[in-house]
């Protein structure tokens, strides 16, 4: 089943970020979440994500296409 909420790791791992990373996008704003519990523990809903991936892609392509690759450019290794 899937579920609705989702951990901060769950959501690490699906980026393929680090956690620490994960949390800075919760705190910065661009990753929306909820803090629950009394020790407060962070959830971000799936929908939300899905909706961050989106505007990540929309970000992206218009990089792309502001910023072009020279022919002579370099293609950076991952």
């Amino acid at each position: 089943m899937n579920e609705r909420f989702l951990q901060l790791s769950d959501v690490a791992e699906i980026l393929n970020i680090s956690a620490s990373q994960t949390y800075a996008l919760v705190r910065s704003g661009e990753l929306p979440a909820i803090k629950i519990g009394g020790r407060g523990q962070w959830r971000v809903e799936r929908t939300e994500l899905e909706a961050y991936i989106q505007r990540a892609y929309e970000q992206t392509r218009a990089f792309v296409l502001a910023n072009p690759l020279a022919r002579h450019e370099p293609v950076p290794e991952d």
